[in-house]
């Protein structure tokens, strides 16, 4: 006997419909999975992590930070200037979210 297709939560809502945009693209929801396993990332530790461009995990951050879900601190290592980026509680809660959301569709 084969298990039910996953459908409508227990309110009627469909899972697909607890996806949250801003972490679905694929970009952002790297960056907030690798944000999510430490406290705080260099810039460039998470573009290396995530494998894409400066300019690109720039565009990601500026959405994520619009949404609330990543805070952008700026400093200075020796007279080199550094950015490091954190995923907020906000975004944490939106991950989990995401990824339960994501769980349910695929029937797990």
């Amino acid at each position: 006997m084969t298990p039910p297709l996953p459908g409508p939560d227990a309110v009627g809502e469909p899972a697909r419909a607890r996806l949250d945009e801003v972490v679905h693209s694929p970009v952002r929801l790297s960056v907030v999975a690798a944000l999510a396993a430490t406290d705080e990332a260099e810039f460039g530790a998470v573009r290396d992590a995530v494998e894409i461009s400066d300019s690109a995990l720039s565009k990601a951050v500026a959405v994520l930070e619009q949404a609330g879900y990543v805070t952008v601190r700026k400093g200075y290592v020796g007279k080199r200037p550094r950015t490091w980026l954190a995923l907020t509680p906000t975004g944490r809660g939106a991950l989990r979210d995401h990824l339960a959301a994501l769980r349910a569709i695929a029937g797990d």
